[in-house]
């Protein structure tokens, strides 16, 4: 199994990004896609005015691409933000005005996996009180994706990029994931099992893959190092995704990648256009 047998979606987020947010949706789809995905695109403000939400709608329905993954507020993403949930204060106030705003506008594109970042330890604050938050935060957003017949996922980062970010390993993530479930009692809190990060922490990959595979609800890839195409770095990808097919999942990966110092058009060169 390799590239061919997989269904990729394109992260707008990352990919494109040299274009205005609402033209990329249908270059993505020039580049001979079919699905797209997103980082919460207003980082500066968790309740965008009405009139942008259809901008964004429009502009995806009118590509004819399919909208497969949304993340909630994040905070400054890029940024020095990893997520708000578990930040006390006005960071929480924000994630939770989010809640029904992502997921109303995922549920209006039929988009059935919505993520959040968990967000930094913060100075000064007792870890135990910022995961507290944290569990009640993801309860909601499970709460709200279930409604919406969607997936909550829970997301590992990396250590060296994100040193404040609690869960820098699969099976801290999957924690999460179980404590999640075992409080909503809807199970539907599953892994983003990124393989950049987990590679970036020094994970066993096929290791991973093999343990967590039934509880991952979404794959993203980028090759490492440099978080670039597949094949400019050592990941054997091809091979990772074949082991995750003879897993059992086969769900989208996510193309969350930087294209270099090249338009995202010509970042896909791995890939034959047939395939996308």
């Amino acid at each position: 199994m390799g590239f061919a047998e997989q269904r990729f979606t394109v992260n707008l987020s990352i990919l494109f990004t040299e274009l205005p947010l609402l033209e990329r949706p249908a270059a993505a789809a020039a580049a001979g896609f079919t699905a797209v995905e997103l980082w919460w695109p207003w980082v500066d403000s968790p309740t965008p005015e009405r009139s942008e939400l259809d901008a964004l709608r429009q502009a995806i329905t009118a590509a004819g691409v399919r909208l497969t993954g949304l993340n909630f507020y994040a905070g400054q993403l890029p940024g020095p933000d990893r997520g708000a949930l578990s930040v006390p204060g006005e960071e929480s106030t924000r994630f939770r005005a989010n809640i029904d705003v992502a997921a109303g506008f995922a549920r209006t594109l039929g988009c059935r996996s919505l993520n959040a970042l968990y967000g930094n330890r913060v100075d000064g604050v007792d870890p135990a009180e910022q995961d507290a938050l944290a569990l009640e935060n993801l309860v909601r957003a499970a709460e709200a994706a279930d409604r919406n017949g969607a997936v909550l996922l829970v997301e590992a980062l990396n250590e060296p990029e994100s040193p404040r970010y609690p869960l820098v390993s699969a099976p801290a993530a999957v924690a999460v994931v179980d404590k999640v479930n075992e409080t909503s009692g809807l199970g539907n809190a599953r892994f983003l099992m990124d393989l950049y990060h987990l590679s970036m922490n020094g994970e066993d990959l096929p290791s991973v893959i093999e343990r967590y595979a039934s509880k991952t609800g979404h794959v993203q890839i980028a090759d490492n190092p440099g978080r670039g195409a597949p094949g400019t770095g050592s990941l054997p990808l091809e091979d990772l995704l074949g082991r995750l097919r003879k897993a059992g999942y086969d769900g989208w990966v996510g193309l969350e990648y930087k294209p270099g110092d090249r338009p995202s058009p010509e970042a896909f060169e791995w890939l034959p256009r047939e395939a996308r």
